[in-house]
């Protein structure tokens, strides 16, 4: 028979300590918090009536429920009084010392039957429970910041965790209308040594100048669809927070990849902390204020590139689903588009396909029949070369096969005129590949634009060593004129999303390899504890896990980090032929194909 939690204790009444108090209080629990001394409590107590004012504000609360609400928690500053509790969670500051401490009394104190939680989010819940009698009753209960508004909660499970315990532990996080995800005991549990090894290779990245902070948040934005970019998302977090979960993480895997990044130090030394300083990787009108303002890295007019090249005619090269959906972004913005194809009949098929999604559009009411019209007009279909030769602008959309597209971008080099801006879509090969095949490399830039093209925002300009100014400045100018959001980068494997998103999809793989938790549950994590669009594996059996494979194939094999091999689950699956949606058995398995 499952055990009940009727009498919760909490140990710490800051904002997550009071945050977990109000959670259980509002299911009908009666609730012991403890804190330092009377101050604390003071404290502790306004930050419940506030929280609860606002639930009253915002309609989630009457007052007369508020009232009952916070007659159900009772106040200590004696751990004594947590004696008649059957579960007790502990939520003061990071400190392993700190809270062995409590842990050590509370097993004094506590029934024996009474279950101990810990809140941490990085720290060893096994080092935590040895110190008690009872380590077969000690778990983790990460709960997310802020308690009462976020739904997640991590279950944390050491070797030693007694089956049973979870399970009553399970049901109490779910009795309080919370998604309870299921991990084992590692440094960062599930959303945090996912998230902050991406974060942290966010700024790696601007620390290398590899992108401007505000390219990398909004290339992850428009790209993605996450709610916030990674350097505004550690601004949130705050600087100094992400530094010693970090360092907490590489202490434990000894992965190169969790190691703080120098500039984080160096930030956190001179007092950029993030938003609650005021400055961080952004600077903000004042300390704990959201609103960001101009500051000397701020880009202005000054700053934005003049167009080399006036672009009123382009080629686009290929018949996929990136070809097709590119010709009809330049063709709804009024250019002239030749699209070119192996055969005629190809290319008239995949004017077709442009036709179907321009339907598709006015049965949507998004489009009218008479521009619909207009734009496929735009479009003409070829399967020559020479038919490019008056284009202003050429972008290969083709396979991802470099010896393909080097072929392509050598036919184009004999037959286009001088000047024109010959671009490559490719998502993680050398850019530098398809110029040298050209004698006019300085002509050659990565347009990456995102599938599907007509749908999404984001382009990538990629600049070879080689791409002369003024092109980098045109791809810049025509993408905005087709209304996308164009990020600059140079030319190296991954560009900047995929570089920051397959190493976190492949961490994810290495945690389900390593039986810390379920599938499931790191997707639920991930999009309930972070707000992602998507988990991990719904992602790459969306993307194809060939696909997935290959990027990070090329990753690893540009830099030679260790932590980019792919994992081998990935490989297996992939050498399996179960390569996600498309063959309808990927991570999971799709009924619907």
């Amino acid at each position: 028979m499952a055990r009940e939690f009727r009498t919760i204790g909490i140990v710490g009444l800051g904002t997550m300590g009071a945050g977990i108090a109000e959670v259980a209080a509002r299911t009908g629990l009666r609730v012991v918090a403890v804190e330092l001394d009377e101050e604390s409590i003071a404290r502790g107590r306004a930050h419940l009536e506030h929280s609860t004012e606002r639930g009253v504000t915002g309609g989630k609360l009457d007052g007369p429920a508020r009232a009952e609400l916070l007659t159900r928690i009772g106040y200590g500053t004696s751990l004594a009084d947590l004696a008649d509790c059957d579960l007790v969670i502990e939520a003061i500051p990071e400190s392993l010392a700190g809270k062995a401490a409590v842990f050590t009394e509370l097993d004094r104190i506590c029934r024996p039957e009474a279950v101990l939680a810990s809140n941490t989010s990085s720290l060893s819940v096994t080092e935590i429970g040895v110190r008690t009698s009872r380590p077969g009753k000690v778990v983790g209960l990460h709960f997310f910041n802020p308690a009462p508004i976020q739904k997640l909660v991590e279950v944390v499970r050491t070797v030693v965790t007694e089956p049973d315990v979870i399970d009553d532990v399970v049901a109490f996080v779910r009795g309080l209308g919370k998604e309870p995800v299921v991990i084992g005991d590692r440094a960062g549990f599930i959303a945090n040594a996912l998230l902050f090894g991406y974060l942290n290779h966010a700024v790696g990245m601007y620390e290398q100048r590899y992108a401007t902070r505000e390219d990398l948040d909004a290339a992850m934005r428009f790209g993605c669809g996450y709610p916030m970019g990674p350097l505004q998302l550690l601004d949130l977090i705050g600087l100094d927070t992400a530094q010693e979960i970090l360092d907490t993480m590489y202490h434990q895997s000894r992965n190169r990849l969790h190691a703080p990044t120098p500039l984080l130090k160096q930030m956190i030394t001179a007092g950029l902390l993030g938003r609650k300083a005021g400055r961080g990787f952004y600077t903000y009108d004042g300390p704990d204020s959201p609103t960001v303002v101009p500051d000397v890295h701020t880009p202005g007019a000054a700053d934005e590139p003049v167009a080399g090249a006036d672009i009123r005619r382009v080629g686009v090269i290929g018949t996929g689903t990136m070809a097709t959906g590119i010709a009809e972004v330049f063709a709804k913005k009024g250019f002239d588009v030749v699209l070119r194809a192996r055969s005629a009949d190809k290319a008239k098929a995949a004017v077709g396909r442009v036709g179907k999604s321009l339907d598709r559009s006015v049965a949507k009411g998004r489009l009218s029949e008479a521009d619909r019209d207009a734009t496929l007009a735009r479009i003409t279909p070829s399967a020559e070369f020479d038919d490019l030769a008056d284009r202003d602008l050429l972008i290969e959309a083709i396979a991802e096969e470099l010896a393909v597209k080097t072929e392509v971008f050598a036919a184009l080099d004999k037959v286009c005129k001088p000047g024109a801006v010959l671009a490559t879509t490719t998502s993680s090969l050398p850019v530098i590949e398809c110029a040298a095949a050209t004698s006019r490399p300085s002509d050659v830039v990565g347009l990456h634009f995102f599938n599907p093209a007509p749908a999404m925002k984001l382009v990538e300009v990629v600049a070879t060593i080689s791409t002369a100014p003024e092109v980098v400045a045109t791809a810049h100018a025509i993408c905005t004129a087709v209304g996308k959001h164009p990020v600059h980068c140079t030319d190296r494997a991954g560009f900047i999303v995929n570089a920051l998103l397959f190493p976190y999809l492949n961490d994810a793989v290495k945690m389900l390899e390593g039986h810390y938790a379920e599938a499931e549950d790191i997707d639920t994590a991930m999009k309930v504890g972070c707000g992602l669009p998507m988990g991990p594996f719904e992602l790459l059996d969306v993307v194809g896990l060939d696909v997935s494979l290959a990027i990070e194939r090329t990753l690893y094999n540009e830099f030679r980090e260790a932590g980019y091999a792919p994992a081998p689950l990935l490989e297996h699956l992939v050498t399996a032929g179960r390569l996600g949606r498309k063959t309808g058995k990927g991570f999971r398995d799709y009924t619907n194909r």
